[in-house]
C-alpha cells in the first residue's frame, strides 16, 4: 500500500468515525428531548387533578424541582429503584427557572415484597442548601437533605397552618393515584452523559446548565419551562442570567433552619417616620 492510499485509507476512517459519533449524538439527543416531553405531560397531567395536585403554596415556594417519569421499582425480598429525569433550579423565590439538567434517581429497600411497578415521582425542594446538593453532583435524600411524603390537593392547598419543615417533598403517581411517597436513601445524580447530548456539549456541567452558561436549550426544554412556569406562577428565563448568578458556586454550609417554605415576609410596608409637632412662632 503506498503512502498516499494508506493517508486516503486513515482518513476515510476518521470521517467514519466522526459521522458515527455525529448520528450516535443526535441519537441521544434525541432520546433526551423525548424524556423532557414525558416530564411535561406528567405535570400537566397532575396539576390538572384538583383533589391528587401538588398544592400551590408548595409549589410558589419551591427553589427547585424535578421529575422523574417512568421511576421503575422491582422486588424480590431485596428492592430496588431507577429512574432519569430532569431538575431545575431557581436562585429565589421570584427569579425565573433554570434550564433543565438531566438527573437519575437510585435507591434500594429490604422486606417481605415481590413485583414490579413505574411510578412517575414528582420532588419539590424548599430551600437552597437542597438544590445545592444536586449542583455538587450526588445527593442522598433523607441524609443530605430531610424529605417527606408531600401533601396533596385542595386540603393542602387550604391548610396554610401545615408544618412544612421538611427540605424536600416527595411524591409518585402510580396506576392513576398521586400521594406521596417515602423516598428515604435514594440518591439523586447528575445524569452527565445525557446533559452532553442535549446541550451539544461534551463535559457541561450542572453548575453551567443552572447559571445560562451552557448552549441554548431546545424546544422541548422549553416548552417544558414554560408549563412548569405555568404552575408555580413564575417566569421563562429569555435572556442570559445576570453576570452575577456567572460567579462561581459556593460550597453549600448548613443552612439556618429559617424553612418552613424559607421565605421572609416582605409585604408588610415599612411605617411612616413620626411627624414632629409644628415649630411654634
Amino acid at each position: 500500500m503506498t503512502i498516499n492510499k494508506f493517508m486516503a485509507t486513515m482518513v476515510a476512517c476518521a470521517v467514519g468515525l466522526t459521522s458515527l459519533g455525529a448520528a450516535r449524538l443526535a441519537t441521544a439527543g434525541a432520546r433526551e428531548e423525548g424524556r423532557l416531553l414525558t416530564a411535561t405531560e406528567v405535570v400537566e397531567e397532575v396539576q390538572s387533578m384538583p383533589d391528587q395536585r401538588v398544592p400551590d403554596l408548595l409549589l410558589a415556594h419551591a427553589y427547585g424541582i424535578a421529575v422523574i417519569p417512568d421511576v421503575a421499582k422491582v422486588a424480590f425480598i431485596f428492592g430496588g429503584r431507577r429512574g432519569k429525569g430532569v431538575f431545575v433550579e431557581r436562585n429565589s423565590l421570584t427569579s425565573p427557572w433554570s434550564n433543565p439538567t438531566f438527573i437519575t434517581l437510585t435507591g434500594g429497600s429490604w422486606g417481605l415484597q415481590a413485583g414490579a411497578q413505574a411510578s412517575d415521582i414528582i420532588l419539590v425542594f424548599t430551600t437552597k442548601a437542597g438544590v445545592d446538593g444536586i449542583a455538587g453532583g450526588k445527593l442522598t435524600l433523607g441524609a443530605d437533605a430531610s424529605v417527606a411524603t408531600g401533601p396533596v390537593g385542595r386540603q393542602g392547598s387550604a391548610a396554610t397552618d401545615l408544618n412544612f419543615n421538611a427540605e424536600i417533598y416527595s411524591y409518585a403517581r402510580t396506576r392513576g393515584l398521586f400521594g406521596g411517597i417515602a423516598l428515604d436513601g435514594s440518591v439523586i445524580s447528575i445524569d452527565h452523559s445525557a446533559n452532553a447530548a442535549l446541550y451539544g456539549k461534551s463535559g457541561v456541567t450542572a453548575t453551567e446548565i443552572f447559571a445560562g452558561q451552557s448552549p441554548s436549550a431546545p424546544a422541548p426544554a422549553q416548552r417544558f419551562l414554560e408549563r412548569l412556569a405555568q404552575a408555580t406562577r413564575t417566569s421563562v428565563r429569555s435572556s442570559p442570567a445576570p453576570q452575577a448568578e456567572l460567579a462561581p458556586r459556593a460550597p453549600p454550609t448548613e443552612p439556618p433552619r429559617t424553612y418552613p417554605l424559607e421565605q421572609q415576609n416582605t409585604s408588610a410596608e415599612p411605617q411612616a417616620a413620626p411627624q414632629s409637632a409644628p415649630t411654634q412662632r
